[in-house]
């Protein structure tokens, strides 16, 4: 059971309050942990506490790391808490994790923690990753890992589609075609959606071929898988803050491996084009962060200032951070009923995605958290 205490007091939104792009109702109520679109009837003496501004659905991290430690490794438990502690208070009250080290489900307990949904261990080829982040396995076992995954996770298994080769000195595809082809097949037997890190161009196809559910990163992205990916109705987990810093990962690597640094420059260099293009053709864009290992929590606001550079507007920014990745996860937004997970804001953010870090309330399962 989610640890709870003692009762809030009603909120009165005097929004507006957005329930889509196009989508928008005067008012509505918190009572009991749920947003109503009436006014309800109160008893007597119930405390009623007002609140102006823009109310949105909280903010959807769908690529973070919870229980990975700045550099690598995990953490513990606590210290994971705190990261969520974090995402929460710029807004993030939703959270798909892209991949821990450690157990993260005791999180789900805690009330006062973003909405967490599980993708398990990162399952990688063998000495194809980052060391001691993945179960790391031979395509020949891939399908009992992916089965196993998707039964510790929450219905989302995460596989390394691509990574360096350092026999090849450059980005390939960890897997054959045959291998993309049975982690999909077994999670989705398990009854699980699967999902795949990828940087390279090559790797897509196989993604794409196999019955992939998301990409994550899609960097590699061309014309023709664009337009693949459009017409698959494959949504793309953006992380532009993490792919802008590929220039150190290629100085890092230029030494050795100059055909990757270079690769990797490339790579970056297009990422604008690329997530326009990709918006332009019709892909569901999705914010992720990659928050976690690498790079610190707290960074959805500069994720979101990314898509703004790529040339998107506010609105599609702010469907791509909200109501885009709960139709996606099948998460209750802000109809009447759902569980009241909201930020208000004093600006439309339909115009400005900015006005989303100067919030006036973070409002997770009814309380004020924030």
């Amino acid at each position: 059971m989610r640890t709870t205490v003692g009762p809030a007091p009603v909120l009165h939104l005097r929004g507006p309050v957005l329930l889509g792009p196009d989508q928008e109702i005067p008012e509505a109520w918190v009572v009991d942990g749920r947003i109503r679109h009436q006014r309800p009837e109160l008893l007597t003496g119930t405390e009623i506490r007002e609140i102006d501004g823009y109310v949105v659905a909280g903010l959807a991290d769908l690529h973070c790391h919870l229980g990975i430690g700045d550099g690598g490794g995990g953490t513990t438990l606590e210290a994971a808490r705190q990261q969520a502690v974090t995402d929460r208070d710029t807004g993030v009250l939703l959270i798909r994790d892209a991949g821990s080290i450690i157990d993260t489900s005791p999180l789900q307990q805690q009330s006062d923690l973003p909405r967490l949904i599980r993708c398990g261990r990162h399952l990688a080829r063998t000495r194809r990753y980052l060391r001691g982040y993945a179960d790391e396995v031979e395509p020949e076992d891939l399908p009992e890992a992916v089965t196993r995954e998707a039964v510790r996770g929450d219905g989302w298994v995460k596989l390394v589609g691509d990574w360096i080769d350092r026999t090849a000195g450059d980005l390939t595809p960890c897997w054959e075609a045959e291998d993309f082809q049975a982690a999909a097949r077994a999670a989705h037997d398990a009854g699980a959606r699967i999902t795949t890190h990828t940087f390279d161009e090559s790797t897509l196809p196989l993604a794409l071929d196999a019955g992939f559910d998301c990409l994550e990163h899609a960097t590699g992205l061309t014309d023709e898988t664009i337009a693949r990916t459009a017409e698959a109705g494959v949504p793309v987990v953006s992380t532009l803050v993490n792919v802008g810093e590929f220039e150190s990962y290629a100085s890092q690597g230029e030494r050795k491996f100059p055909d990757y640094a270079a690769h990797m420059r490339r790579l970056r260099a297009s990422r604008y084009d690329r997530t326009r293009d990709a918006h332009d053709a019709g892909v569901q864009l999705l914010v992720g962060t990659d928050a976690g290992g690498v790079l610190g929590h707290g960074i959805i606001h500069d994720e979101l200032d990314e898509f703004a550079r790529a040339g998107l507007d506010a609105t599609t920014i702010l469907d791509a951070a909200t109501w885009a990745p709960r139709r996606f996860l099948g998460v209750p937004c802000l109809e009447d009923g759902a569980p009241a997970d909201l930020l208000v804001v004093p600006e439309d953010p339909r115009s400005d995605h900015r006005a989303l870090r100067e919030r006036r309330r973070v409002v997770l399962g009814g309380r004020v958290v924030a």
